[in-house]
This record gives structure tokens, C-alpha cells and sequence, in this order.
């Protein structure tokens, strides 16, 4: 069984800042690194500098347990300022299957941002 395939989790949360602040948060890949521990650093493949549907990215990680791997994910839902989603594959089989093409997923992750009156609702 896939993650994509298995259960899922949904989480909400006001932030009080206009859509446009939330957005460039969102949208930015390199941000999780800062404060994992697990994500090394992340950046965007074939010369892509920002979201657009299809852009690939390439995401580093390290963890004591299993050692460090690399996933590649594709932009798979752009809507400006409302969502950003993407698909994770494992091109190199190191969890499963090789998955190297964004429809068959190992994980999906998708931000979506509603505005509020004082600020943004993500979920």
C-alpha cells in the first residue's frame, strides 16, 4: 500500500496575514528545510524557478534511522493564491515501486487558502 493510497489528514488554521504573505510561504519549496531536521533542502528541476503545473522538484532528506534519499515531487494543482498541490514519486524504488511519474504517487500534499476577514484560513 501507497500513502497515496491509504488514509488521510486534514488540518486547518487561521493566520493572520493577507493570502498574498501566506501564498509566497506556501509556494516557497525551500522553506521546510529550515526547521526540519529531516528535510536537507529542496529545489526545483528543469530550470523552474516557481510553481507551475507540471514544474518538478527535488527534495533531499536525511533521518538516523534510514539513512538519506531524495524524492521527486511534480506541481500538480496551481490555482494563484488559493492552492498549491503537489505529487511526491520515488523514482529510485528505495520505499516501494519506482514511481517515477506523478500518477502513481507515493504521497500528496495540497495548501489550500480561503481569505478571512483578518487574514487567511489554510488548510
Amino acid at each position: 500500500m501507497r500513502y497515496a493510497d491509504g488514509p488521510s489528514v486534514s488540518c486547518e488554521v487561521h493566520v493572520e496575514a493577507a493570502p498574498s504573505r501566506v501564498w509566497h510561504l506556501v509556494t516557497d519549496i525551500a522553506l521546510p528545510a529550515r526547521p526540519s531536521p529531516e528535510v536537507q533542502r529542496a529545489e526545483w528541476l528543469d530550470g523552474a524557478e516557481r510553481p507551475t503545473v507540471g514544474a518538478p522538484f527535488v527534495g533531499y532528506n536525511r533521518h538516523p534511522l534510514v539513512g538519506e534519499w531524495r524524492t521527486v515531487s511534480h506541481v500538480v494543482e496551481l490555482a494563484d493564491q488559493r492552492v498549491f498541490g503537489w505529487a511526491v514519486v520515488d523514482p529510485h524504488g528505495r520505499f516501494g515501486s519506482r514511481t517515477p511519474a506523478s500518477a502513481r504517487p507515493m504521497a500528496t500534499w495540497r495548501f489550500e487558502l480561503v481569505p478571512a476577514a483578518t487574514g487567511t484560513r489554510l488548510r
